[in-house]
């Protein structure tokens, strides 16, 4: 009988030391409480919990990428557009994770949907397209400073889509071929300006220099002068035609 009760109580032991003992791996720590108060963190490697006295609540210090769902957002200039984002944290505070928020994933996802409608709401569509950079800069900054009470560092924000209706890409479309148009006009304009005063200049020169412009004259007449050509020219002197172009002044 007396072997019998040592044997129980040599199993009882055996099986309150196995349940005390815990093992943590290196990217995990174990935040334990004494009689429901924090006593400290524990980990990585081989740990001993009290059994009934102390608790322990495992906490994950690897990076976690959190999909952000699909938000409405209304932008400064009153266009309605879907975003998505996702963002990177990562505990760097097991004690503030446990203790300061009930349930640190829920918490920073909420307040990430939360901010990413509030800043995108605060800047127009084309901010949106072409200034994704800085905008991500701005959430993460604001995430960052909002979670670190809780033991949170939000790393990296990254906007995914930004999805437009049909109506509001045709009209971007349109917006878009205009403004080609316009360039093209414009373009065409300053070539025109260009052509028109590199004429000029070479018109005063030649009328400064007779002989600049009895050579043209000439080149001229070899042009009209080429192969299979039907043109009949009959040249004039130059001279003859800077005499009409005086009496005709005169």
């Amino acid at each position: 009988m007396i072997a019998y009760l040592s044997y129980m109580v040599f199993g009882f032991i055996a099986l309150l030391v196995l349940w005390a003992i815990f093992i943590l791996r290196e990217y995990e720590r174990g935040v334990i409480f004494t009689l429901g108060r924090f006593w400290k963190v524990k980990g990585p490697g081989l740990i001993i919990v009290i059994p009934i006295i102390q608790q322990m609540v495992r906490v994950d210090l690897r990076t976690v990428v959190m999909d952000v769902p699909e938000q409405n957002v209304i932008s400064r200039d009153n266009v309605s557009v879907k975003v998505n984002a996702v963002i990177y944290f990562r505990v760097i505070d097991p004690e503030r994770a446990i203790i300061q928020v009930e349930n640190f994933y829920e918490a920073t996802s909420q307040l990430a949907q939360i901010t990413l409608r509030s800043v995108l709401g605060q800047h127009e569509l084309d901010d949106m397209l072409a200034a994704r950079e800085q905008l991500n800069a701005d959430i993460q900054n604001i995430l960052d400073a909002e979670t670190d009470a809780w033991g949170i560092k939000v790393s990296n924000v990254e906007l995914k889509h930004v999805d437009l209706d049909d109506r509001m890409i045709r009209a971007m479309a349109k917006q878009a071929e205009a403004e080609r148009a316009r360039r093209a006009k414009v373009i065409h304009a300053e070539g025109e300006r260009e052509a028109a005063e590199q004429l000029t200049d070479a018109a005063e020169i030649m009328s400064r220099q007779s002989e600049s412009l009895q050579l043209r004259y000439l080149q001229t007449l070899t042009e009209i002068a080429g192969d299979k050509n039907s043109t009949i020219v009959f040249p004039v002197p130059m001279e003859v035609i800077e005499a009409v172009m005086r009496k005709l002044k005169g």
